[in-house]
C-alpha cells in the first residue's frame, strides 16, 4: 500500500487543492513553533463550525500568503481549538475566533484587539516586527461599484443582483470585502448575475443608500431580475454561503472557486431515462431522443447526441469523457470553454452512472 503522505499528495493534486500558507498547530508542535523558536507568531484559535471564523478564513489566508516571503520574521498560524481544547484552555480562549500574538520567547501572549480586515492585521504585524510584505498588484475587481445613476440603470433589469451597502471606515465591511471579491469572481462568467457594492458615503451614492433604508454597515440586499425592491439578505457571509444563495435564487450552478458544480447542464427528466438505454432497444433510444428534443435546450440536444453515439458505439461515453477531462486538465482555456466542457462532462457522467446502474439490476 502507498504511504499516506503519497496518497494525500496525489489527492490534493487531483483536486487542484494547494497547501495553505497558514501553519496548523497541534499540541505536538505548538511549543517548538510558538514559544521556543525566538520568532514571533500570530495565532488564530478557531472552531470549524464558527461563522465568524469562516468569514475570517480567506482574509487570514491572504495575510499568510502576503507574509510568505517573511517566514524567517513571523509565523502566521492557527489552532483548531474545538479539537484541541487543551490548547485553547491553556491560553484562556473563551470564544471564536480568538487571535493572540506570541513573541516567540514566552508563554504570555498579547490579545489581538484590532480589526479583522486585511489592512488592520497587516498593520499590526508590521508594527510588531518591522517586516513589510511585498505589495502585490491588485487584480481587476469583478465587483460592480454602483452610484445613484448606475444603480437605477442596472438594478431591476435582466440580472439577479446582490448588493452590499458599505462605508469606507467600517471594519465589518473590510472583513467582507475579500469574500465579496471572490464571489464576484465566481460569477464573472454568469451574464445574468450582478455582484455589486454601494459606497454609502460617496456623494454620488448617498441618495441610493437613503432610498434603500440603509442604517448600518454592511447591509446586503438581493434584487431579483425585474425588481427594484431589495430583499434583505440574512444568511451567512462566507463564500460558500453566498454562492449557494445565488445559485438557488438565480438558477445557476456555480461552485466555490468559480467553476461549475456537478449538476450544471444535467436534466433530471432525461437522467431518469438513462438506465433503460443500454438494453432498451431502438424504440427506447427514439423515445429518449424525442424527450431530449422537447427540452428545447442546448444541452438537451447534447443528451440526444450522446445517446445516438452510444447506440452506435458502447464505448463512446468513456472515451469522450476521458478526452474532455484531458482538455480541462491541460488548461489554457477561456472561461466559457471551461464551462462548456465541464457541463458536457457532467452529462457524460450521468450516462456513465446510468449504465452502471443498469448493469447492477
Amino acid at each position: 500500500m502507498a504511504p499516506l503522505s503519497y496518497l494525500l499528495t496525489v489527492s490534493l493534486a487531483v483536486l487542484g487543492t494547494s497547501a495553505s500558507a497558514v501553519l496548523d498547530l497541534l499540541p505536538s508542535n505548538f511549543d517548538d513553533v510558538v514559544l521556543k523558536s525566538g520568532k514571533p507568531a500570530l495565532v488564530e484559535f478557531f472552531a470549524p463550525w464558527c461563522g465568524h471564523c469562516k468569514t475570517l478564513a480567506p482574509i487570514y489566508e491572504e495575510l499568510a500568503n502576503n507574509f510568505e516571503g517573511l517566514k524567517d520574521k513571523v509565523t502566521i498560524a492557527k489552532v483548531d481549538a474545538d479539537s484541541e481544547k487543551d490548547l485553547g484552555r491553556r491560553f484562556g480562549v473563551q470564544g471564536f475566533p480568538t487571535l493572540k500574538w506570541f513573541d516567540g520567547k514566552s508563554d504570555k501572549p498579547e490579545d489581538y484587539k484590532s480589526g479583522r480586515d486585511l489592512e488592520s492585521l497587516t498593520k499590526f504585524i508590521e508594527e510588531k516586527t518591522g517586516a513589510k510584505p511585498k505589495a502585490k498588484k491588485a487584480a481587476p475587481s469583478a465587483v460592480e461599484m454602483l452610484n445613484d445613476k448606475t444603480f437605477k440603470e442596472q438594478i431591476g433589469g435582466d440580472k439577479d443582483a446582490i448588493v452590499a451597502f458599505t462605508a469606507p471606515w467600517c471594519g465589518h465591511c473590510k472583513t467582507l470585502a475579500p469574500t465579496w471579491e471572490k464571489v464576484a469572481s465566481d460569477f464573472a462568467a454568469e451574464n445574468g448575475v450582478l455582484i455589486a457594492k454601494v459606497d454609502c458615503e460617496a456623494d454620488n451614492a448617498k441618495a441610493t443608500a437613503r432610498e434603500a433604508g440603509v442604517k448600518s454597515y454592511p447591509t446586503i440586499f438581493y434584487y431579483p431580475k425585474g425588481s427594484k425592491e431589495g430583499i434583505p439578505y440574512q444568511g451567512g457571509r462566507s463564500e460558500k454561503d453566498l454562492v449557494s444563495f445565488l445559485n438557488e435564487k438565480a438558477g445557476t450552478y456555480r461552485a466555490v472557486g468559480g467553476g461549475l458544480d456537478t449538476l450544471a447542464g444535467t436534466i433530471p427528466s432525461l437522467d431518469s431515462m438513462l438506465s433503460t438505454l443500454k438494453s432498451g432497444g431502438e424504440s427506447v433510444y427514439k423515445q429518449f431522443a424525442e424527450a431530449a428534443g422537447a427540452t428545447q435546450s442546448k444541452y438537451g440536444e447534447y443528451y440526444a447526441k450522446v445517446a445516438k453515439k452510444m447506440e452506435e458505439n458502447s464505448g463512446y461515453v468513456e472515451k469522450e469523457l476521458t478526452r474532455l477531462q484531458g482538455l480541462l486538465a491541460k488548461g489554457g482555456l477561456a472561461p466559457e470553454k471551461i464551462d462548456d466542457l465541464t457541463t458536457r462532462s457532467n452529462i457524460l457522467n450521468k450516462f456513465k452512472s446510468g449504465d452502471a446502474n443498469k448493469d447492477e439490476l
